[in-house]
């Protein structure tokens, strides 16, 4: 009898051990906890130049991807003995704030160093190459463009001595990288609000060098910072405006807009744009929401408003409605935490309807132009 009952056991301590499976990730607690189990291979893969796509890059990514997308990650040692992991929204601004807590999160560890975003370098030891060409002090300089209409608007023309319109595409992405690398991937992302490419025979003004970038910019930051420090509107009073118009396929579209809110004069005090996109199915009702899918717009659009109040500084431009698509529209004064509540929404309905967003800076709220009616 002793002998059946040990073959059971066994059997089943079998079963289980096959059928065992990891569960996903859906916290930064569940995430560390694994990368805890596995950060010394980690760590040596690093240090002994080993496979690291294989061991390390290929293990990390899926766990990244599962915890949320739109995380990436750099990788090298740190020190002699202390491996660094760069976590990156690659640029996107609603991914910052995700990058960040997750770095904040992590557990101390010996051997390992974590950051959040790229962090900025001597620019003494930022030389970029790619594809044969090179991306440093010596051959990038930049220029500012004032605009009278838009004085906080900061626009940067940066010169590649060796630009050439054939590779245009390859002197813009190395020029974005190496400002990633000087000025730092949130300064560089957050900072500058108009940013092209130029070669040297088109320049307008006096090159001013790369070097000085840093300074102007901070200096520019300081300037709009101080002068809209604390600015809040309230909106209960605001008077709307509805517009109607005709899309080139000949559908309608139906918008609402805050029309005090687009002619105020001090817009750059929210500089930030967050657009919520809602799709539903418009079909046989000329692009337009049946009943039932305009109860669940509003329940949304309302869910959106009470977590973004006007008085925390965030305020409601209104909303456009056509071709089987409905867009919110806010302007803010920081990004952080519309990524939280637009991301956390999203993810409430997901199994309901599809809902998408996306955060993007318009100091002077150009992209609503559209709206204003003279």
């Amino acid at each position: 009898m002793r002998k059946k009952s040990e073959s059971i056991r066994n059997m089943s301590f079998l079963k289980s051990l096959f059928n065992t499976k990891e569960q996903p990730i859906n916290s930064y607690s569940e995430f560390w906890d694994w990368f805890l189990e596995n950060e010394k291979k980690f760590h040596n893969v690093l240090k002994k130049q080993g496979k690291i796509k294989r061991d390390f890059f290929d293990k990390l990514a899926p766990k990244l991807n599962e915890l949320k997308d739109g995380f990436w990650y750099l990788a090298g040692m740190y020190e002699e003995n202390i491996s660094e992991l760069v976590i990156t929204p690659d640029g996107v601004i609603k991914n910052i704030v995700f990058v960040e807590e997750l770095v904040q999160t992590a557990p101390k560890m010996t051997n390992w160093k974590f950051t959040a975003l790229k962090p900025a370098i001597d620019i003494k030891n930022v030389s970029i190459e790619m594809a044969g060409y090179t991306f440093d002090s010596e051959n990038l300089s930049f220029y500012s463009i004032d605009h009278k209409n838009y004085p906080d608007e900061i626009e940067i023309v940066i010169v590649h001595n060796d630009y050439n319109e054939k590779d245009q595409s390859t002197i813009i992405n190395g020029t974005f990288i190496f400002l990633d690398n000087y000025l730092g991937e949130l300064n560089s992302v957050t900072t500058i609000d108009n940013l092209k490419v130029i070669p040297k025979d088109q320049a307008e003004k006096e090159l001013i060098s790369i070097s000085k970038l840093k300074d102007f910019l901070i200096w520019r930051e300081k300037e709009f910072i101080e002068k809209y420090k604390g600015l809040r509107h309230n909106t209960d009073d605001d008077n709307f405006s509805s517009l109607e118009a005709t899309l080139e396929n000949g559908l309608p579209l139906l918008a609402i807009v805050n029309s005090d809110l687009l002619n105020w004069d001090c817009k750059a005090s929210h500089p930030w744009v967050a657009v919520v996109e809602i799709k539903y199915d418009g079909k046989g009702n000329n692009g337009m929401p049946n009943e039932k899918e305009y109860q669940l717009l509003n329940e949304i659009e309302n869910k959106v408003i009470s977590d973004l109040k006007d008085s925390d500084g965030y305020l409601n431009i209104g909303r456009q409605t056509a071709d089987s698509l409905r867009e919110i529209y806010f302007t803010c004064i920081d990004f952080r935490k519309p990524s939280k509540v637009l991301h956390n929404i999203k993810k409430e309905y997901k199994n309901i309807i599809e809902i998408d967003f996306d955060i993007y800076k318009d100091k002077y709220w150009q992209s609503f132009n559209r709206f204003i009616t003279n």
